[in-house]
């Protein structure tokens, strides 16, 4: 019988972003070790190219990523749920652990720009993954 995977969920406004390069990056780190979601409490149509093409520099593929709406299912069935200037937007269910990330939004950003955040986004993943002690891929 195998232990339970922490489930991580990373919510921002569109989910075209912040989210998916978070999400991109505890799937590459986390691997199996962990079960990954996004959702945006307004999803846009389509990712953030850019956000696209940030990643891909490191060697992250999220092409094929879709935004996807915020539901309550998608909160309770995390164990985390990290949000990324969704404001309220975000049901509270007890239990759950909530972590907040002040990071700019990469909409409408250069690719400069959006590589800061990427990386920043990294460092925070990689922070997270130690924490719940999933093995670093």
């Amino acid at each position: 019988m195998s232990e339970p995977r922490p489930s991580v969920l990373f919510v921002c406004v569109h989910n075209a972003g912040r989210s998916q390069m978070a999400a991109g990056f505890l799937a590459a780190l986390g691997g199996e070790g962990v079960e990954v979601r996004s959702a945006g409490s307004l999803p846009a149509e389509q990712i953030n190219p850019v956000a696209v093409a940030a990643m891909a520099e490191v060697g992250i593929d999220i092409a094929d990523a879709q935004p996807r709406v915020l539901t309550s299912e998608a909160v309770q069935a995390s164990d985390v749920v990290v949000t990324m200037g969704c404001g309220d937007a975000c049901p509270y269910f007890p239990g759950r652990r909530y972590e907040d990330w002040q990071l700019d939004d990469p909409a409408g950003q250069g690719i400069e720009a959006v590589r800061r955040i990427r990386d920043e986004i990294r460092g925070r993943v990689a922070d997270l993954v130690a924490e719940l002690g999933v093995r670093e891929r």
